[in-house]
């Protein structure tokens, strides 16, 4: 049995709506960790109207983890969720990260924790730091969907990566960018696996519609 996961950060919908549903509808996710949703005024109606538009259900984050959002569709139950903040420092993005603990009938329970790292290369290593114990600390076989706004070659990837794979570099993509769309030289998203699962595909998704979405491509993995 497969769990499909797609990671996107969906630029604060500022782009074509229709095009991100498409592109959200067309891979089918049965959990979808999504950057930059709704945070501020309204945020529950337009996270749960956003879920609506991919034909899936809200299952933790918004305001609470600083627009870090998971969605699920029917076939996945939600046993637990919490949110976490980073420190604010003065004069940037407050951000956070989301965290929930899932289940596929007839399978263990699994971890999926979303998150978006800060621009800025001296407050980006802190909260990295902050996530990985948060990490560590979950029993269940983990997987984070995450923009780290920064390249493999920088510092955080080795901390978060410690105990988790990196999907990409698992199926021999590593070299995939992912930022900025439509021409991407960066690789600043991505799936981390916890080694007790099974990659089955990784994909970035760049098609037509992705093009349109956003100014990230979102990344898939199946797994087993």
């Amino acid at each position: 049995m497969s769990v499909r996961v797609v990671s996107y950060n969906v630029h604060s919908l500022r782009d074509d709506l229709g095009a991100l549903a498409r592109v959200v509808r067309g891979l089918a996710p049965d959990v979808l960790i999504v950057q930059e949703a709704p945070r501020r005024w309204r945020w529950r109606t337009k996270c749960a109207d956003l879920a609506h538009s991919f034909g899936m259900y809200m299952a933790a984050g918004g305001m609470p983890s600083l627009g870090n959002v998971i969605m699920t569709n029917l076939r996945v139950r939600v046993l637990d969720q919490w949110c976490m903040r980073y420190p604010l420092t003065p004069g940037r993005h407050m951000r956070g990260a989301v965290f929930t603990r899932l289940q596929v009938p007839g399978r263990a329970p699994f971890a999926v924790v979303g998150t978006h790292l800060s621009t800025d290369d001296e407050e980006r290593p802190g909260q990295a730091g902050l996530l990985k114990p948060a990490i560590d600390a979950l029993a269940d076989p983990v997987i984070v969907g995450l923009d780290l706004n920064e390249c493999p070659d920088g510092g955080c990837w080795p901390l978060l990566t410690d105990r988790l794979l990196d999907a990409a570099e698992l199926a021999g993509q590593g070299d995939r960018g992912t930022f900025p769309v439509p021409h991407p030289t960066r690789r600043i998203d991505a799936l981390l696996v916890d080694p007790r699962l099974e990659v089955r595909e990784y994909r970035v998704v760049d098609t037509p519609d992705a093009d349109r979405a956003s100014d990230h491509y979102p990344i898939l993995v199946d797994l087993a």
